[in-house]
């Protein structure tokens, strides 16, 4: 079997393989401050009530944005699986031409996702990565990274708004309003929000076509993503299993 790691600064997504097939995933928070025993300790938790026997893993990718996480995944992999772990970053993958001044900032998640789309699509894409970051990735049609944008997420940007605006309530933002225009204060912060990104996603996307000589697929991943593509005119598909997909594909690339 084939355990899989992505680490962002809000969670840490976790998948098995059994060869081609993702047999099962979990989220987790991202604790910087926790040490390989008790990141164990999790682990060992969450396969022993779904029956993963942590013997029969016999290789670990993971692609991390945040260092102090890599100290610790090593550690827990050397100890507890008995093997170092693959790491996912544009010098140790080769597979995808990284066409930017400076590839080796390229974050792994943006190489993840980007790998994946393009390995399960074949065409040229707009990836939007809807985490703590909202990422926007270009793929050619040949399969080349062309670079991107990224703006503050949407969770980034309301706590802001709670923190700093302290009359205003904080309010949930996990279902789209029925209007634009909001009756009462809660309800038009939750307008400006979901549509103000939304009109973000679209204005974005409708300039990174403007640049491309053929028309892109656009896709979009993450927690919010569902949520976004009923809102943004321009989403053609959410995928929600572009990360750990792409992690199990690059590390059979990585053989």
């Amino acid at each position: 079997m084939l355990l899989v790691i992505d680490v962002g600064n809000t969670n840490t997504v976790m998948g098995i393989y059994q060869q081609d097939t993702l047999i099962k995933d979990w989220r987790i928070r991202t604790e910087r401050k926790t040490t390989e025993d008790e990141f164990n300790v999790i682990v060992t938790s969450l396969f022993s009530i779904d029956g993963i026997d942590a013997k029969q893993i016999r290789k670990t990718i993971i692609s991390s944005v945040v260092p102090p996480m890599v100290t610790i995944l090593d550690s827990f992999c050397r100890k507890y699986l008995g093997h170092s772990p693959q790491w996912v970053d544009a010098r140790s993958y080769t597979g995808m031409p990284i066409l930017i001044n400076n590839p080796a900032e390229l974050g792994a998640d943006r190489i993840v996702n980007s790998v994946a789309a393009y390995h399960r699509y074949k065409k040229s894409l707009i990836i939007i990565d809807f985490g703590t970051a909202t990422t926007f990735d270009v793929v050619s049609q040949n399969g080349e990274y062309l670079g991107g944008a990224i703006s503050p997420g949407i969770m980034i940007a309301s706590e802001a708004l709670f923190r700093e605006a302290s009359k205003l309530p904080r309010v949930e933002i996990f279902e789209s309003p029925e209007n634009v225009v909001g009756k009462d204060t809660a309800s038009s912060i939750k307008s400006g929000i979901i549509f103000g990104y939304a009109g973000l996603v679209d204005g974005i996307v409708t300039r990174i076509k403007a640049q491309m000589e053929i028309d892109p697929m656009v896709l979009a991943t993450g927690g919010l993503a569902p949520l976004m593509s009923n809102v943004a005119n321009l989403i053609d598909k959410v995928d929600g299993s572009l990360t750990l997909e792409g992690l199990r594909i690059i590390s059979d690339g990585l053989k």
